[in-house]
């Protein structure tokens, strides 16, 4: 079983996006596509499907085989989201409901014809794994953490409980190449990594487009980079490829110099044939002749190209004057959203010190984002206190950044909480890559990655020492993700943030609180020291 595209390429409104591109990915590999946004890998996904056609090339896939591709969530108009879930099995419903009609007539005739046919659909039936559909349907809906939608509409959830179910319905379908766009968005941690070890134990072919690094270093064996329309292949996981990239742009950089020193040595030789040609009395036409033959040497050359490399932010988010030694105190907090309804957590208790960086964890709908508006003072809580100690300036990174006006430039969105000229926020908006006709797109024109820029130069001209991020990953890009944290790492004040990005939380702190079953418990030490203990509590 393999699929493979041979030159494609694919053009939108005038803009080329993949030109004479040709990768295949062979029965069982689990490959991951990356690459700038922009770059292609969503065009190249939809095409391997075949829910896009290239304007040239073809693709091969093995004969039979079956692709499962979340791409459009369909709708389902009165289904019941267990509805949904059982479309995977229609073909064994079908029989199912075949066998029962047979049953009904063997209750009054049982002929030897009808006995037969049963038997016949009963074997069918048990080689489809139709007697597995339940227990099937439970384990999946269980690890992607949606059986409590069973029997909502399906029509009425979110477009992230959406996007859940119709991931529920492809796996269970169990096709075999399975093309995933970004599958971790919208799950929690659990969900993320019961999601890694079903797709490590799938025995078919994977491609999958992802900007959850942690997740691609635990299913994936190949990594294909898109640039400039056309791919490039790494063996290994992600962190392979980070070294494997860094090895072939030094050796592209050492071309590059070796090939210019050659050129340029070969200009002087043929300005100094020519030279010696117009100075020589009379004209000397063989060193004429020797010049024109060096040049047409010289263009007959292959010029190796220049690698590009990314503009990067080179940031540093200053403390403003330290606060006090405690920097934020929860006291016995326990909070219900209605008195009809259980608290979310109960009797939760904890402090934050100067320079603490802490993650608070847990799954889904375990009160996380409530506890930073807590903190933010923007919801009250039923009982108990939070306490906000002496010197404390507070910047907020949030997950949506509903702060900012959609109608707004960005420019004037950066100046609305900042008293500068416009030249001078040019100047520092520069800084954030924002250059030239960028600084006055409307703000609803950008992307997840600029409006975390937008929000990063806000926040590092103000007077702050304790900074609260809630998702400040989700919908950026890898590439905005380490600029972010290499911006945060060098944070010299107070951290607090709420994340499912487990290579963000490795990275950047050293203490956990980790909400379950309406407790906290908090661990001193980096995430996946506390993930070993949490499972141990």
């Amino acid at each position: 079983m393999h699929i493979k595209a041979e030159n494609l390429t694919k053009s939108f409104g005038g803009t080329v996006i993949l030109e004479q591109l040709t990768m295949e990915v062979k029965s069982g590999e689990h490959v991951a596509l990356v690459g700038r946004n922009g770059c292609g890998k969503t065009t190249l996904l939809s095409l391997l499907a075949r829910v896009e056609s290239p304007d040239e090339g073809r693709i091969i896939q093995a004969k039979d085989s079956k692709i499962g591709y979340l791409h459009q969530i369909p709708s389902y108009p009165d289904h019941l989201v267990k509805d949904v879930l059982l479309e995977a099995f229609c073909d064994l419903l079908a029989i199912e409901r075949r066998m029962k009609e047979l049953e009904l007539q063997m209750a009054t005739d049982v002929s030897e014809r009808i006995l037969s046919q049963y038997g016949e659909l009963q074997e069918t039936f048990m080689e489809l794994g139709g007697y597995e559909m339940e227990s099937k349907l439970s384990s999946i809906s269980n690890g992607l953490g949606i059986t409590h939608f069973f029997q909502q509409k399906f029509d009425a959830l979110s477009g992230g409980e959406k996007t859940k179910v119709m991931l529920g319905q492809i796996l269970l379908k169990n096709p075999d190449i399975l093309l995933l766009d970004e599958p971790t968005n919208h799950l929690d941690l659990s969900a993320i990594e019961w999601l890694e070890q079903h797709i490590q134990q799938f025995p078919g072919t994977v491609v999958l487009v992802s900007h959850d690094r942690q997740f691609m270093n635990r299913v994936v064996g190949k990594v294909i980079e898109l640039e400039d329309g056309q791919c490039w292949v790494s063996h290994g996981n992600y962190d392979a490829f980070l070294v494997n990239r860094e090895a072939k742009l030094e050796q592209q950089f050492s071309e590059y110099k070796e090939q210019q020193k050659k050129i340029k040595k070969i200009k002087e030789a043929i300005r100094r044939l020519r030279q010696w040609a117009n100075e020589a009395s009379p004209p000397n036409p063989d060193l004429f002749r020797k010049a024109k033959s060096m040049e047409k040497m010289l263009a007959r050359i292959e010029v190796v190209k220049k690698p590009k490399t990314e503009k990067a932010m080179r940031l540093r988010l200053e403390a403003s004057d330290r606060s006090g030694k405690e920097v934020v105190r929860i006291e016995q907090l326990t909070h219900r959203f209605s008195l009809e309804q259980p608290p979310i957590f109960d009797g939760i208790s904890m402090s934050v010190y100067w320079q603490n960086r802490l993650a608070i964890v847990g799954n889904n709908g375990t009160g996380k984002s409530t506890l930073l508006k807590m903190i933010l003072n923007q919801l009250v809580p039923s009982e108990g206190r939070i306490h906000i100690g002496s010197n404390v300036t507070i910047g907020y990174l949030a997950q949506q950044f509903e702060t900012l006006n959609d109608e707004l430039r960005l420019i004037d969105a950066f100046r609305e909480e900042i008293a500068m000229t416009e030249p001078d926020a040019r100047h520092v908006l520069a800084q954030f890559l924002f250059y030239g006709h960028d600084v006055f797109k409307k703000v609803k024109d950008l992307s997840g990655g600029e409006k975390m820029r937008l929000r990063l130069a806000q926040l590092m001209q103000q007077n702050i020492n304790l900074l609260i991020l809630d998702e400040p990953t989700n919908h950026l890009d890898i590439e905005s993700r380490e600029v972010l944290e290499d911006t945060l790492e060098n944070f010299e004040g107070t951290m607090i943030a709420v994340s499912h990005d487990r290579y963000f939380l490795q990275k950047l702190f050293t203490k956990i609180a980790w909400i379950d079953q309406k407790k906290m418990t908090v661990h001193d030490g980096d995430f996946e020291f506390a993930k070993r203990k949490q499972v141990g509590v």
